[in-house]
């Protein structure tokens, strides 16, 4: 972040709270809005995607105690008058009035008459050293997107799985120096760095990353063929990744600090994985339970009586059908679903399908002729016509 973007900006005003708050309102507030703006709920949303960086850019500065003391000064001071843009000033030089700093105490001395007051205020505020030497951050690495494809059985019980994965890594030919021997030069336009001043007026400069270095505060004196010079190149590896039990078609799963490895001692990025499922020949799924079809003969639905049922992965269960049983009568196996993420299990959800058979011959015919003639006068439709003709 730049010195200007540093004062200019109101991250109270982003996160929407008062400049009183608590670290516990900060950190409510940040959460909310996070949710809200996330990329993952708005995919493909632009101006959702340039609000989440601006609530993590305030969350940065507010939710860090040191940051926020620092933030409140340098606002503190701007917005009193004590910075003033100068007259021809380029893109964010400014002259001070000492007076107006230090209550009118400090008139006509020079900034160097404060012992270094200035230089403490300044570089707390900018993170920049009495020497005027700015300190390069450790870069946090990139984000890594993967995807697996699960058979239905390793979704509900859970699987690991072997993912080749391609990232930006240190480059290996130049131990990630940049230079083909290993002996890199400090960048002599920002002394190592890795940044430059610029707009340098009455007081402070702002900072931007070094263009002969691009903020790597090195220069390679024979670039390495591999990266060209930058340190980091193209590395591919395979890891052994654990899928929870109970994940669905389509899933995004995040494992922290599986990504990208980081810069100057950052940490890695986060590995993402899109999970895909495979279907089952007898269970479906519908959130976190199975759903199986069981046919039934026609005596059962009438008669009743037990139907064993099959499970996933496990022994069968019975389940009483009651007499009178109707065709598509959805009964509950309990436990026997799929696993939540409190490591409770979801339901099978059983359907009763009656099975009528194509051909009847022999004694089985005979039973049903003679169970025609003894209901020839219960007839079913009787009910459908009378309210037909009532409608």
């Amino acid at each position: 972040m730049s010195t200007k973007d540093f004062i200019e900006k109101d991250f109270y005003k982003v996160l929407g709270v008062p400049k009183d708050a608590t670290e516990a309102e900060i950190k409510k507030a940040y959460r909310k809005l996070a949710r809200e703006f996330h990329p993952d709920a708005n995919k493909g949303n632009a101006k959702a995607e340039e609000r989440f960086k601006e609530i993590s850019e305030a969350n940065d500065v507010l939710g860090d105690p040191k940051k926020r003391k620092e933030y409140d000064e340098a606002r503190a001071l701007f917005g009193n008058g004590g910075f003033r843009p100068g007259p021809g000033a380029g893109g964010g030089s400014f002259n001070f009035d000492l007076g107006d700093l230090f209550g009118g105490q400090a008139g006509g001395q020079q900034a160097g008459g404060f012992g270094g007051g200035l230089g403490d205020v300044f570089g707390g505020l900018f993170n920049r050293g009495g020497a005027g030497t700015t300190r390069t951050q450790p870069r946090r690495g990139q984000d890594i997107e993967s995807e697996v494809t699960l058979s239905f059985t390793e979704a509900i019980e859970g699987a690991t799985v072997p993912l080749r994965m391609s990232s930006q890594a240190p480059c290996k030919a130049c131990s990630g120096t940049g230079d083909k021997n290993g002996t890199p030069r400090v960048c002599p336009t920002c002394v190592g760095t890795g940044q430059v001043a610029r707009g340098s007026g009455g007081g402070f400069s702002l900072t931007d990353p070094c263009p002969d270095c691009k903020g790597r505060g090195l220069i390679a004196e024979d670039a390495c063929e591999i990266c060209k010079g930058s340190g980091r190149a193209k590395s591919s590896r395979t890891m052994q990744v654990r899928i929870p039990a109970g994940v669905s078609d389509g899933q995004r799963i995040r494992l922290r600090g599986k990504g990208a490895p980081g810069e100057r001692g950052g940490p890695a990025g986060d590995l993402y994985v899109v999970v895909h499922v495979g279907s089952h020949p007898v269970f479906g799924r519908k959130d976190d339970n199975l759903t199986v079809t069981v046919p039934v003969t026609y005596p059962e639905a009438v008669l009743g009586g037990e139907v064993r049922v099959p499970t996933l992965g496990g022994p069968p269960v019975t389940l009483k059908l009651p007499p009178g049983t109707p065709n598509g009568l959805t009964m509950r196996a309990r436990g026997k679903g799929a696993v939540r993420k409190d490591g409770t299990r979801g339901d099978l959800l059983v359907t009763v399908e009656v099975s009528v058979p194509k051909d009847v011959s022999g004694k089985a015919r005979d039973a049903l002729e003679a169970y025609r003639e003894a209901t020839a006068d219960d007839d079913p439709r009787a009910e459908l016509f009378q309210a037909a003709k009532g409608a």
